[in-house]
């Protein structure tokens, strides 16, 4: 059956030659296409649309056909194949997108139906992040994962790989070496391990430094295009940061890599805020093995802030999908707060259960921010004691380890040692407490 024709959008695309250079500017118009089997795909196939458009396609229409199981040779039917191969035709499109995962033989076969370029929802992501990511981790990581996929599916890459830098999916690494020499790849791979190893070493040391100041730190966490860029700059614009702000577009996947800021409270305590790429439904298992590095913040994390479209009618699929993810990196026991953003779009939303404590704000509209920061104050300094110690000074150890453990408001020298006006975690302030003054 044919979708709805709705969406059409006049964009533009850059188009890259093998080295990744831009060489000229070209319009695409694309056709989606999905299978339908036990579940409803309705939704898949409107994201998908929305994937399309964050890539700068136009979106002619779509196709969705019911089957029990996948064709092998072309994953929908013969017949089907050819009624989009007539759509094709009549719409003047250039690329067709399908809603799944295509094997080599798959694509080779499909393009060769429809003399048309074929692409998979994945290689529709992997593009999108191959435009967007900015640091040099995320350039690397993105670059693993394109690999990754298209090494088994050298042969079937036709017009995909030999248009070269025909827009959707041919950013990335250089196509006639793809196609033409496997060692090549897996050299490249193994350079850009090593690379990512390197600086996750880095990373480690940064962390570990972190750690020792005891600061603590607070991931948002959700669906693409829920607003946590959003909700990081109503944050930053509260504790007057806003020359530190990230950006934020009402599109998918408008920021991929992750972003920290210091959030420092008017009673003087400081967390560290992190900003992580957002999920979406179908995320390709090489993507989010290629990123658990960046996604390492959310295990060292110590509160998780779920944000949720609330503005969205299904975002209860969105709530599942993250999860999903979040067990996937082993981050599931982490403790979380639900935090339905956008809640001036919908007054009268009513919540899906969630297991969590459930926030409503509006990062646009400045709704319950102060809520918000008082929950992530009552979690992360929980077991905080303000206090002020006496150290005597043949105990330099200690003052030492207070320095680096605690939070230091002030310093006094007196008499009988070191006077500390400080905030120390409960287990310290018990273990020290013998040196507590007025």
């Amino acid at each position: 059956m044919i979708g709805h024709f709705d969406l059409w959008y006049t964009v533009t695309m850059l188009k890259f030659n093998e080295n990744n250079e831009i060489i000229t500017e070209e319009r695409y118009r694309a056709l989606l296409v999905g299978l339908e089997r036990k579940e409803d795909i309705s939704y898949s196939m409107d994201e998908l649309a929305g994937l399309a458009e964050a890539a700068n396609a136009e979106v002619l229409g779509k196709v969705v056909q019911t089957l029990e199981k996948p064709n092998t040779a072309t994953l929908i039917g013969k017949g089907k194949v050819e009624e989009v191969a007539q759509l094709v035709q009549n719409m003047e499109a250039d690329t067709v997108i399908f809603n799944d995962e295509l094997s080599g033989v798959q694509l080779r076969n499909l393009e060769d139906a429809l003399n048309v370029r074929v692409i998979d929802r994945t290689i529709l992501i992997l593009d999108i992040f191959a435009a967007r990511a900015e640091s040099r981790e995320g350039k690397l990581q993105v670059e693993l994962a394109q690999l990754k996929y298209r090494m088994p599916r050298l042969i079937g890459f036709g017009k995909s790989l030999s248009r070269l830098g025909g827009g959707i999916g041919t950013r990335g690494p250089g196509e006639k070496k793809l196609e033409t020499d496997r060692r090549h790849i897996e050299r490249r791979m193994d350079d850009i391990k090593e690379e990512l190893a390197q600086l996750r070493k880095t990373r480690g040391v940064q962390r570990s430094r972190r750690e020792k100041s005891s600061i603590p730190v607070v991931a948002l966490v959700g669906y693409t295009n829920s607003g946590k860029s959003a909700l990081m700059n109503r944050l930053l614009s509260d504790v007057d940061k806003e020359e530190k702000q990230v950006m934020e577009k009402d599109m998918l996947f408008a920021t991929l890599d992750t972003k920290q800021r210091s959030i420092k409270l008017d009673t003087n305590r400081e967390f560290i805020l992190v900003d992580t790429v957002g999920f979406v439904s179908k995320l390709p298992h090489s993507l989010v093995e290629a990123f658990k590095a960046t996604l390492e913040e959310v295990l060292y994390a110590d509160l998780l802030l779920h944000v949720v479209d609330a503005s969205y009618e299904n975002n209860k699929f969105h709530i599942d999908v993250t999860n999903r993810v979040i067990d996937e990196i082993g981050a599931g026991d982490k403790e979380k707060v639900t935090v339905f953003n956008k809640i001036d779009l919908n007054p009268d939303f009513e919540p899906p259960a969630t297991g969590t404590e459930q926030l409503f704000v509006s990062a646009k509209e400045n709704i319950n921010i102060d809520k918000l920061i008082e929950a992530i104050k009552s979690r992360i300094f929980a077991d905080k004691v303000s206090t002020k110690l006496l150290i005597p000074y043949d105990r330099g150890d200690i003052s030492s380890y207070l320095c680096e453990k605690a939070l230091v408001n002030a310093m006094d020298y007196e008499e009988g040692g070191t006077k500390f006006t400080l905030e120390m975690s409960l287990e310290d302030y018990q273990r020290l407490k013998k040196y507590e003054v007025i």
